[in-house]
């Protein structure tokens, strides 16, 4: 059975993009490679806002999220945690054997950009984690406030995973001053899973090429050693990058301010139709995410039957709470190449599928 992707991730993919994939495989250290590795540099730089060069990396956001940790924390880290996968991140580092610490929050509930700033005023830290858009909750923390705490802080470096938030508001990274933002290609691109985008700054470099286990998949030095040749350290995911390619060409054609006002407008558009139906958003408003909405499941409805109907009988899915908000909450995304129609369209199936689904009795 064919369905579309409403859950924040993966997410639907264009007949463009997948076409874009199926070009005639090149060598990946041939010159046809590196004229597509730096055709793409400056449109990335231009998304990045920066002017430091953007790795490509064959692997889930994960693999450059725990290389980042591994390649720049020499004392302890500070991982600010408020749901899921920020909170996975203390554990990756702990796995890695680096000391860590955990800045935790309540699910739901935005990174405090004060007490960030005490917890890192107690000098114990030279690196800090923090995840601008958890999807688990729905919850997008303050970027810029958070930045400018760290900016107090010159001798911590920052790392930003962004998976879930790039390209669809403004994320000025040299403006904010962070070392290191990581981006994945099965969000907010909507293109197929399978590659990282990291942007790593000149005093992150300089840290990596101080520490002495940082490994080599994901090393740092290694990517920019390859990077100023055109190339990748390993063997590249090549149908991505042409996928990267078209995708960027894509975001360039609708403008990216464009880009960033309809994925409010889409955002918006949902989360009116939650409310209306009497759903209230999970994290407070004003914390709510602008590329997918996180509602609190207050009127009770079986999750799990509402999605087999949108299933089979409308040919898409959301989904249904991540971890231990499972059946809790829902989470519908419009990210990526949603347009008013495909949101009209997946309220109008949600309104009729909300007609037979049954509630859950407590």
């Amino acid at each position: 059975m064919s369905y579309k992707l409403f859950i924040p991730g993966p997410i639907a993919v264009s007949e463009k993009t997948l076409r874009a994939m199926a070009q005639p495989m090149i060598g990946h250290r041939s010159t046809d490679f590196v004229a597509l590795y730096q055709a793409i540099q400056p449109k990335l730089q231009s998304l990045f806002a920066t002017k430091d060069p953007v790795y490509l990396s064959t692997s889930s956001a994960w693999g450059v999220m725990e290389g980042a940790v591994r390649n720049l924390t020499r004392k302890k880290v500070l991982n600010c945690m408020n749901g899921a996968f920020s909170d996975k991140w203390n554990d990756v580092a702990l796995r890695m054997g680096r000391a860590a610490g955990a800045l935790k929050f309540e699910w739901g509930q935005p990174v405090d950009p004060d007490a960030l700033r005490r917890e890192l005023s107690t000098g114990a830290y030279d690196t800090v984690t923090l995840i601008h858009n958890e999807t688990s909750t729905g919850t997008m923390s303050d970027l810029p406030a958070i930045a400018a705490v760290l900016r107090e802080f010159p001798e911590v470096i920052s790392i930003v995973d962004t998976v879930s938030s790039f390209s669809v508001l403004p994320i000025e990274k040299d403006a904010l001053g962070i070392d290191v933002i990581i981006t994945g290609s099965q969000k907010a691109l909507a293109m197929p899973p399978g590659l990282a985008l990291v942007s790593v700054s000149k005093r992150a470099l300089e840290r990596a090429a101080q520490s002495p286990d940082r490994g080599y998949y994901f090393d740092f030095i290694e990517f920019q050693k390859n990077h100023e040749q055109g190339m990748t350290p390993s063997t590249p995911v090549i149908p991505l990058i042409y996928a990267l390619k078209s995708k960027l060409e894509d975001i360039e054609a609708e403008g990216v301010a464009t880009r960033h006002a309809r994925h409010l407008r889409l955002n918006e558009a949902v989360r009116a139709w939650g409310q209306a139906k009497g759903f209230k958003l999970f994290p407070e408003p004003r914390y709510g995410s602008r590329s997918l909405n996180c509602f609190a499941n207050t009127l009770g409805y079986d999750l799990a039957a509402l999605n087999k109907t949108l299933k089979s009988k409308h040919h898409l899915v959301i989904d249904g709470g991540y971890g231990k908000l499972k059946g809790k909450t829902f989470r519908i995304s419009n990210m990526g190449d949603e347009t008013d129609d495909t949101i009209a369209q997946l309220i109008a199936a949600l309104d009729s599928a909300l007609v037979t689904t049954p509630k859950v009795v407590a």
